[in-house]
């Protein structure tokens, strides 16, 4: 339970990102965070500690208490617009790649796959979300040094940057209930791009 998630949001209540259940008792605790409802109630910790828990409430227990988690908390000193940027990086290739081989269609375990550049380094390649993808280790031996027409092979999907969401990649199913009226107002109001 500890390690389950809590939405953070910005002083203005714009959803910044996901963290553990166990760092938000950290944050609100010291006094960094209010808990935040449903309705846009904030509680500090002394009065989120005096709201009697409900049968249906996912709480901790300590040893004198059990104490309702908050599924969405609000930083105090934090008005700074969420990142707008997904980091390039291999554990953000395998999300956006969903752990599935670009050329054979297979979902693998992290530690099974490999990433592969389209077009290689030594052909003029760049490490960039457009051009690396997940690869078995198999596709990418048999790929090897060409790029995919050339050793006859199909990219099920081309490679493109993935859009910056405040909570990261999860399916529009894993977000807590308690999440929803904070992520519809931060999608309704998050600026476009233009050429978006």
């Amino acid at each position: 339970m500890l390690d389950s998630q809590v939405l953070v949001l910005n002083r203005v209540f714009q959803a910044v990102q996901v963290t553990s259940v166990r760092k938000a008792f950290s944050l609100f605790y010291k006094g960094h965070v209010r808990a935040v409802l449903p309705d846009y109630s904030t509680y500090e910790w002394e009065n989120w500690c005096d709201i009697p828990v409900q049968p249906h409430d996912e709480v901790v227990l300590t040893s004198s208490m059990a104490i309702r988690i908050p599924r969405v908390i609000a930083l105090k000193e934090y008005d700074r617009l969420p990142r707008q940027e997904v980091k390039f990086s291999r554990h953000n290739i395998y999300i956006r790649d969903g752990n599935r081989c670009q050329y054979c269609g297979r979902r693998f375990p992290s530690a099974e796959l490999s990433l592969d550049h389209v077009i290689p380094l030594s052909r003029g390649g760049f490490s960039s979300w457009e051009n690396v993808v997940c690869a078995c280790l198999a596709c990418n031996v048999k790929k090897g040094n060409r790029t995919p027409h050339e050793a006859s092979m199909k990219l099920i999907a081309q490679p493109k940057k993935p859009r910056w969401h405040p909570v990261g990649h999860f399916g529009a199913n894993k977000f807590h209930p308690a999440w929803r009226n904070f992520l519809d107002v931060a999608y309704w109001n998050s600026e476009l791009k233009s050429g978006s």
